[in-house]
């Protein structure tokens, strides 16, 4: 009896250990999920208006105070990757400007809204001279906001389309349209995790453009509270189904524009792509002829691909964009 009285007391001691580590176990993955939870909330109320994200380069700041280099990010594209492709860039545009991207707002993609955001930081930071970069769809945003900004009096120097589409036809994946479309415009919002489930899909199928640990980062990226919301991406589609580049045919004045690209391009046809920006903007279009030869993959991809496309925006710069005399230093104030 004595030996069963202990082992009951010996259990009762086990348990209470066991539930004392079970009770700071959990309240430890609780605090974590908490501080977690809070964390998404913080960064996705952050990201709910549009954001000029500075690149730091303190050569360019101190040789040109008054002129900057705004990226247009692509389809999808998060604020991170924004300035990685940015920093991709920095050695051949810090040769011009100071460098910005436009970080979208995850409440959708409202034109309005980034003209508004562009206006304040031009009259912020009193600049006088703007070159854009679009990279994908983002040429399209950025030939309709520097349309725009001419109607206040303030104009774009030159803007480079990366693979940008002229219309919904240059896009190859019609089907992806057709569906995610017609789900926004009807009032539905695709789930961030079918959303990832399709684009890893899609990543796997097109596999020649990405190593495998490509394809898991992005994935890993488009699951995280950094990734572009399901309604901004949607938003982007609707506005790439809907762009009309006829509307700005004579409203960009005396902007310059140069087409980048490449024939194995899998995402935007190539072949209609470029003579469309020609033949819309046949005054503003400089160049159309340089390729991002063996980049992979094919399609905007200065991040993957540094070298190839610093060559080409020295190229592009020395021939379009000269030096002021002193390369830049008599803007120093």
């Amino acid at each position: 009896m004595r030996s069963e009285y202990e082992r009951l007391l010996r259990d009762a001691e086990q348990v209470k250990a066991f539930s004392r580590r079970s009770l700071l176990v959990g309240s430890a993955l609780g605090l974590a999920l908490t501080a977690d939870l809070a964390a998404t909330r913080f960064i996705q109320q952050q990201r709910n208006v549009v954001r000029l994200l500075p690149l730091r380069d303190d050569g360019a700041r101190q040789r040109f105070p008054a002129s900057r280099w705004v990226l247009f990010p692509g389809y999808k594209t998060s604020w991170e990757e924004s300035l990685w492709i940015l920093n991709s860039l920095r050695p051949a545009l810090s040769r011009r400007a100071q460098m910005s991207a436009v970080g979208y707002s995850n409440q959708g993609l409202d034109i309005d809204n980034i003209v508004s955001a562009l206006n304040r930081y031009v009259r912020n930071f009193q600049l006088e001279t703007l070159y854009f970069y679009g990279h994908s769809f983002g040429g399209m945003v950025a030939v309709e906001v520097a349309a725009r900004l001419s109607q206040r009096d303030i104009s774009v120097e030159m803007i480079v389309l990366d693979s940008s589409p002229h219309s919904k036809f240059d896009v190859l994946d019609q089907q992806m349209f057709d569906g995610v479309v017609f789900l926004y415009e009807a009032g539905y919002r695709i789930p961030t995790v079918v959303r990832g489930g399709y684009e890893f899909g899609e990543r796997v199928v097109h596999k020649n453009e990405r190593s495998w640990r490509q394809i898991a980062n992005q994935a890993l990226e488009q699951l995280s509270p950094l990734a572009p919301s399901s309604e901004l991406i949607q938003s982007q589609s609707s506005y790439i189904y809907h762009f009309d580049v006829t509307r700005f045919r004579d409203g960009l004045g005396d902007t310059k524009m140069a087409f980048i690209g490449n024939p194995g391009d899998a995402v935007v046809n190539y072949s209609t792509t470029r003579p469309g920006w020609a033949e819309a903007f046949p005054r503003n279009m400089v160049s159309t002829d340089l390729v991002t030869a063996s980049a992979v993959p094919a399609h905007a991809s200065p991040q993957w691909n540094p070298l190839i496309y610093q060559e080409l925006l020295r190229t592009l710069q020395n021939e379009l964009i000269p030096l002021p005399p002193g390369g830049g230093r008599k803007y120093i104030s």
